[in-house]
């Protein structure tokens, strides 16, 4: 069984993935290769930070890779927090201090489209894939829910009326942003079926 390494060290959603593709790749996490790293995300777009831990595995591991980048963008800051999701009020990666910052630049705007947005960079054989899912939604007016974690108490995806700290985390995980990327990883990995043994 051929190998495929996924840049991160949540060994559950590597485990997730290895069950979608019913045993097709063994899927090992960062820990599980020896990779202690800490790749940093220098980039300014989701593509090139998705891309960039991709090519560090490739380059010092030889395996083949994949990695994800997610953001939100919200239309009226002009797609901002984006690239600087995790860090938007500083460094420390204090999901309150995001949540507050976002809602303070929001301040007497009307417009409170949003989105999530997860890249993933595949590369196979040689070969570097961008795939994206985006879940698109809005932003509360406060903080509504207790079961999700960063920006799901404010986020309200499109066609619900809670936030995903309401919702939580069985319906997200079937119409988030990463459900999608991750459902077009799967089903590029998957072998295609072959109609003519049917």
């Amino acid at each position: 069984m051929p190998t495929l390494v996924f840049a991160t060290n949540n060994d559950h959603k590597a485990r997730e993935i290895e069950q979608i593709l019913g045993g097709i790749y063994q899927i090992k996490t960062l820990k599980d290769i020896g990779c202690f790293d800490d790749i940093e995300e220098t980039e300014d777009t989701l593509e090139g930070n998705a891309l960039l831990k991709a090519r560090y595995v490739r380059e010092h591991f030889g395996y083949d890779c994949f990695s994800e980048d997610t953001g939100l963008e919200i239309e009226a800051l002009g797609g901002a927090p984006g690239v600087h999701t995790a860090r938007y009020a500083g460094p420390d990666r204090d999901s309150e201090a995001n949540i507050a910052l976002a809602l303070t630049n929001l301040e007497g705007k009307a417009n409170r489209n949003a989105r999530f947005r997860t890249v993933i960079a595949l590369i196979l054989n040689g070969k570097e894939i961008l795939l994206e899912g985006v879940c698109p939604g809005s932003i509360a007016l406060q903080k509504s829910g207790s079961d999700g974690w960063g920006y799901d108490p404010v986020f309200i995806p499109e066609g619900y009326e809670k936030t995903f700290a309401e919702l939580g985390p069985e319906v997200k995980n079937k119409i988030s942003h990463r459900a999608r990327a991750i459902e077009k990883l799967c089903a590029f990995l998957r072998p295609p079926v072959d109609k003519s043994v049917e």
